[in-house]
């Protein structure tokens, strides 16, 4: 049995009423859609996971749409240390 976990297509990354951040995700088992689940991370999880994807992303060109939080005009430097995370 293969499962892949994947972001749910059309659904948008949102701020939960608790204060969380939520991820929706499709999961899939042997290659067929099995349900809809969402990823809920502290704001504290989301900003670790952003500079996480910031550094696993160094060097690589934006998509050809980016979204705006990476637009040249407000790009910000990415933190190369755990630490700096936490001074966003």
């Amino acid at each position: 049995m293969s499962w892949q976990v994947e972001r749910a297509p059309g659904l948008r990354v949102r701020r939960t009423g608790e204060g969380r951040v939520a991820v929706p995700l499709r999961l899939s088992r042997n290659g067929e859609h099995a349900t809809d689940a969402e990823l809920s991370l502290s704001l504290a999880d989301a900003e670790h996971l952003h500079a996480a994807l910031c550094r696993a992303l160094d060097g690589e060109p934006p998509p050809p749409s980016p979204p705006d939080c990476v637009s040249p005009s407000r790009r910000r430097p990415v933190p190369h240390t755990s630490s700096a995370a936490h001074n966003t």
